[in-house]
C-alpha cells in the first residue's frame, strides 16, 4: 500500500507543480491559484492516508477511523511532533475549504496577481510569493511522508 500511496502523492505533486510552475506563470489568474490549493489538498489527503496506514502497520495505531475531521485528529496526535506535518495540518485546513471562503482577485494576468483569502477571520493574502512559501513547506512534507512510507520500523 505504500508504494501505490507514494505513487498517487507524486502523481499529484506533479500535477500541482505544472500549475504552480507553468500555469501560473502564463496566466496569472486566482482561478489557477484556486486549483493549485484544490490540487495540493488531494495531495495531502493521499499523504495523510498513506501516514496512517504506514502507522497503522508500525503498530502506532490500532485503526484507522472514517470520518475525516477524526482522522485528521489522528494525525494531529501521531505526528505531534513533527514539524513537516503540523505545518501542512494548519494549510489542510484552509485548503479543505477553498471553496466556501470569502475571495477577492486581485491583478489578475498581472505579476502582482492577489487572491485575498478571508480565514478565521484573518485575511490571507496568496500572492507569487505566498505560493511558493506553500510549496517549500509541502516539499518538506512530502520528503517526511516518502520517508515515512518508505522505512519499515
Amino acid at each position: 500500500m505504500s508504494e501505490e500511496s507514494l505513487e498517487k502523492i507524486m502523481k499529484e505533486k506533479i500535477s500541482a507543480d505544472h500549475l504552480l510552475y507553468v500555469s501560473m506563470k502564463y496566466t496569472k489568474t486566482c482561478d489557477v491559484m484556486i486549483n493549485l490549493l484544490k490540487r495540493w489538498k488531494i495531495m495531502i489527503d493521499y499523504s495523510f492516508e498513506g501516514l496512517l496506514d504506514q502507522a497503522k502497520k508500525k503498530k502506532m495505531i490500532k485503526s484507522i477511523p472514517d470520518a475525516p475531521k477524526l482522522k485528521i485528529d489522528l494525525i494531529k496526535q501521531v505526528f505531534k511532533n513533527s514539524k513537516e506535518v503540523m505545518e501542512v495540518v494548519e494549510i489542510y485546513e484552509m485548503f479543505k475549504i477553498i471553496d466556501s471562503l470569502n475571495k477577492t482577485k486581485e491583478g489578475e494576468f498581472r505579476k502582482g496577481v492577489c487572491l485575498r483569502i478571508t480565514y478565521k477571520w484573518k485575511e490571507i493574502s496568496v500572492n507569487l510569493e505566498k505560493l511558493k512559501e506553500y510549496s517549500e513547506i509541502l516539499e518538506r512534507f512530502i520528503n517526511y511522508t516518502k520517508l515515512f512510507l518508505l522505512t519499515k520500523n
